[in-house]
């Protein structure tokens, strides 16, 4: 794969997701719509048209991976033991760092921490560093692969099964696990692949706006920084330090904004939730036949040639599309944030950093390998990450409030942009910074003792003083309930 980073090109419409699913390699449904690679059989891919070759093409390749249908992960709704067999299998022969990699790597984190010091108010988040070569990327982010595509590659299969007719599934017995373990199967030929050609390319660990691995390490795949290089159009060192400055930046909003990894992974939760598969494109051909085109040779053929030609496979849709703009937004805001972090603490000490940054930009968006993982395993695209449009509006808001009241945002999810403020950020600033006015001038100590003043005031005007207490007594009311005590006699008035 020749391009890595974060973004996409794709646009969120349906005549994108329709080109997504068009794609034969890229549906997760193909196996069994015969839509699978061109050259299995089939006049478009897949099996061909006699049931007899399905059947032992499909005998075939399950006696293929007999040993990975006989491990666990073969029962889920991946097949993640052979996931990992292929995607190994596809770095077999990938290079890995070299003994003094990890010192340069080290030394490139720490002056980078030194320079971000000045333009975040967020403290490091890297404990320590490393060189990392694919094999290790493979292990050490699998488990939240695993966390990404479960939901969505169950949900998948739920809705698969729940297209199929409650009288067929009666009597399918056997055949339902079959076909659990051979969709498993699917997603995992699926996800190894794809994993396998991520690895030979990544060179951060936090490179797609995501914390896949664990820890607190920050880690560059030093054997990529040549072609880095070439890419960004700097020498190894300025990249190297470049790469270094991106990689602790992420560190430093994931540590310290504790609630935002759980986040994105929640949000391809809930959207997996609400997946379902849409099947309009079937039922509007079935609706088109009609039973006495079977004595219509004419009216059959061109009934069969339009079906030839249109895609039947079942698209994916979601009824939580607003947890995919979330997702969206939220990788924006991260990537955004990163991108003008980075630019200022290197702007005044890289002469070149902006034409870095803009060559980063440009190399994200030509391509988005995390998210096209998503869309080969489970069919699911999103769309690019609007960094540009975010990096602007962080710029512009500190600006109105300074850097620690712009970082201060990330507290809670509550206080951060939507996606309408990428496009139209004035009317967030505007609140931000009214907000912050608010603020400067509130005195939390002086609003104190301004309220026990008030209540100690009210409780002196509700009280009698002694001086109206004295006259009162002085007229008879020895009660001090109001009354005269003479009832209404003047005093020496007695018969």
């Amino acid at each position: 794969m020749s391009n890595f980073g974060f973004g996409s090109s794709s646009s969120n419409d349906d005549s994108d997701d329709d080109r997504h699913n068009n794609d034969p390699n890229q549906n997760p449904f193909g196996f069994f719509f015969g839509m699978g690679p061109q050259g299995s059989g089939g006049g478009n891919g897949g099996f061909g048209g006699n049931f007899g070759d399905m059947l032992n093409q499909f005998g075939a390749m399950i006696s293929g991976f007999g040993s990975d249908l006989n491990n666990s992960d073969g029962n889920g709704a991946v097949n993640y033991a052979m996931s990992e067999r292929i995607a190994r299998r596809h770095i077999a022969d990938a290079k890995g760092p070299k003994p003094t990699d990890s010192q340069a790597v080290a030394e490139a984190v720490r002056l980078a921490e030194l320079w971000l010091d000045e333009a975040t108010a967020l403290p490091a988040g890297a404990t320590g560093s490393v060189a990392f070569g694919p094999e290790q990327w493979l292990e050490e982010t699998l488990p939240t692969w695993k966390r990404l595509v479960d939901p969505l590659a169950e949900n998948l299969g739920k809705a698969a099964m729940g297209g199929v007719p409650k009288e067929m599934q009666e009597h399918m017995g056997p055949m339902a696990g079959i076909m659990k373990q051979a969709n498993a199967m699917n997603f995992g030929v699926q996800l190894g692949t794809t994993l396998g050609e991520l690895a030979k390319g990544v060179v951060l660990s936090t490179q797609w706006g995501m914390p896949l691995a664990q820890g607190r390490t920050a880690a560059i795949a030093t054997n990529h920084l040549e072609e880095m290089a070439k890419t960004l159009g700097a020498d190894r060192r300025e990249t190297l330090i470049y790469l270094a400055c991106r990689e602790a930046a992420h560190f430093r909003l994931f540590q310290h904004v504790p609630w935002l990894a759980e986040r994105l992974i929640l949000d391809v939760e809930e959207f997996a939730a609400g997946l379902a598969l849409d099947n309009s494109a079937m039922e509007e051909a079935s609706g088109e036949f009609n039973p006495e085109m079977l004595n219509d040779p004419e009216s059959l053929k061109g009934f069969m040639e339009r079906l030839q030609g249109a895609d039947l496979s079942p698209k994916v849709v979601s009824s939580n599309a607003h947890a995919r703009q979330r997702l969206e937004t939220s990788l924006s805001l991260v990537e955004g944030w990163v991108d003008y972090v980075v630019g200022a603490a290197l702007g005044s000490r890289m002469p070149n950093s902006a034409m870095l940054g803009a060559a980063w930009s440009s190399f994200r968006n030509n391509g988005s390998p995390m998210m096209e993982a998503l869309t080969k395993t489970v069919g699911i695209s999103l769309t690019a990450p609007k960094a540009n449009e975010a990096a602007e509006l962080w710029r512009r808001l500190e600006d109105a409030v300074g850097t620690e009241r712009r970082d201060a945002v990330w507290n809670h999810p509550d206080f951060l942009p939507v996606a309408e403020d990428l496009d139209n950020p004035a009317g967030y600033i505007g609140k931000i910074a009214f907000d912050e006015d608010e603020m400067s001038t509130f005195d939390p100590i002086g609003e104190i003792e301004k309220l026990e003043r008030d209540n100690q005031q009210l409780d002196a005007e509700e009280q009698p003083s002694a001086g109206d207490e004295n006259d009162t007594n002085a007229n008879g009311d020895k009660n001090n309930n109001g009354d005269n005590d003479n009832n209404g006699e003047e005093p020496g008035n007695k018969n």
